[in-house]
């Protein structure tokens, strides 16, 4: 490959969108992946486009502002939309994908791409040919991570982040489970193993008094609220876990006729349906306390797990005082972040902001003016948040309605969501063909 290109480091979501979106547009892409050379603490896969925690990509309804998300990267011709469609496994109303299918064709899309070189290689420095999009992803360590901290300005921008289990299925006692969704949608896709109230507060016992990874001395422990461990839910309150991942509502047990106390879902992992994600439970107990504990839920008394659940550091940078709209690094135009080392939460957000960048880093290779979204799409909002939020005490963030501008007219909220995404797609719509019209 010679000549100017666009330089990718990392290829997790967010790096391998980015490389599509590149090429798609017409750049050369240089991809550079450390796995198999090493994994992090959270990999296990040399593959690209690696799900590390949840299979899930989460609501597929309009009502959700990440099923809006996942509609508007589906009009922008997302890779990573268009392989998760391709592998969906059953998970009542969300998106959920076999683990193994989805990254494997990622790979493969990628590997048969003319335009894109793939290197596997341990990048340890910023490579000094601009454009580079730097999508190393969370765990973003070594000397890497240093020479981004320097550029971000701040030494502690990290939280952690923790791991569920996943469940082989046959090892699941379905004479206790039940499979059902909550009010009966999507029929019976979940696994849901029924708790009674004695059989809960036993449960949430051994929790409080279970042995845990201990933090770091030198680590401040900072808990994103949106993958919080289920220890320190429960130390929330005794019922806390079950009006949050252990909520019984809309669930019935088949074999009392009522609704249980508290419930452990588990949502299919892969097509085969032969693992089980523990929904919900992500955990920083040591992995002998987990094998304890969790065979302690009614139906799981003899699992086998095929992962058990972990802690890691999660690190992300001040976008606001660092990114421009564009994804780029004001001090380094040339340097683009993408993913959720800019700032975002989850797995569609981080392909999202991976889209942008690769678009955006290959016009500016051409010279050509960079794109900001609309404002009043999901994808728009998102990048206004993570580059105009207040420095002073930014946060990961979900994509969500409450980012999106008001409409500017009376609706009734019922339909409030429906017509800030009718809005949304229309807008992206006119956006997109503005910038396409121009490449034309």
């Amino acid at each position: 490959m010679d000549g100017k290109r666009v330089t990718i480091v990392g290829g997790g979501l967010a790096g391998s969108e980015a490389a599509h979106q590149a090429s798609r547009v017409g750049a050369e892409v240089l991809l550079l992946e450390m796995k198999p050379e090493r994994f992090s603490p959270a990999h296990r896969s040399p593959l690209l486009g690696e799900l590390v925690c949840s299979n899930s990509l989460r609501s597929e309804s309009l009502e959700n502002a990440v099923g809006l998300l996942k509609e508007e990267l589906r009009r922008l011709d997302s890779l990573i939309m268009r392989v998760a469609d391709a592998n969906r496994v059953p998970a009542g109303g969300a998106l959920a994908v076999d683990r193994e299918g989805f990254s494997a064709q990622i790979t493969r899309t990628l590997e048969t791409n003319p335009h894109v070189e793939i290197r596997r290689t341990l990048v340890e420095e910023f490579p000094r040919e601009d454009p580079v999009i730097l999508a190393t992803g969370p765990l973003t360590e070594g000397l890497l991570a240093q020479e981004l901290m320097a550029l971000a300005g701040g030494e502690d921008l990290y939280f952690y982040d923790a791991l569920s289990p996943i469940v082989e299925g046959e090892s699941v006692d379905l004479s206790i489970a039940f499979r059902a969704s909550r009010y009966g949608k999507g029929g019976e896709d979940y696994v849901n193993c029924p708790m009674g109230r004695e059989e809960y507060e036993t449960f949430v016992d051994a929790i409080l008094t279970a042995e845990k990874v201990p933090t770091r001395d030198f680590e401040r422990e900072i808990l994103f609220s949106g993958c919080m461990p289920i220890e320190a839910l429960a130390d929330r309150g005794r019922q806390t876990l079950a009006f949050g991942p252990m909520k019984p509502v809309g669930l019935t047990d088949p074999r009392t006729g009522r609704q249980p106390h508290a419930v452990v879902q588990l949502r299919q992992d892969d097509r085969a349906g032969s693992l089980y994600n523990m929904v919900g439970f992500q955990t920083k107990l040591t992995h002998p306390e987990q094998e304890r504990i969790f065979r302690m839920i009614p139906g799981l008394d003899h699992a086998r797990f095929h992962r058990l659940g972990g802690l890691h550091r999660n690190t992300f940078i001040n976008a606001p005082r660092v990114l421009t709209p564009t994804l780029q690094t004001r001090p380094r135009p040339g340097l683009f972040v993408a993913g959720q080392l800019s700032g975002v939460e989850g797995y569609v957000e981080s392909t999202a902001i991976g889209l942008i960048s690769g678009i955006n880093a290959a016009r500016w290779l051409r010279g050509e003016p960079m794109l900001v979204p609309p404002e009043t799409t999901a994808l728009g909002s998102l990048v206004q948040y993570i580059t105009t939020a207040s420095p002073h005490a930014f946060q990961p963030m979900n994509v969500n309605y409450g980012l999106l501008p008001p409409l500017g007219r009376r609706v009734r909220k019922e339909f409030r969501r429906r017509a800030l995404a009718e809005r949304a797609l229309a807008d992206l719509g006119d956006w997109k063909r503005t910038w396409q019209e121009e490449e034309t």
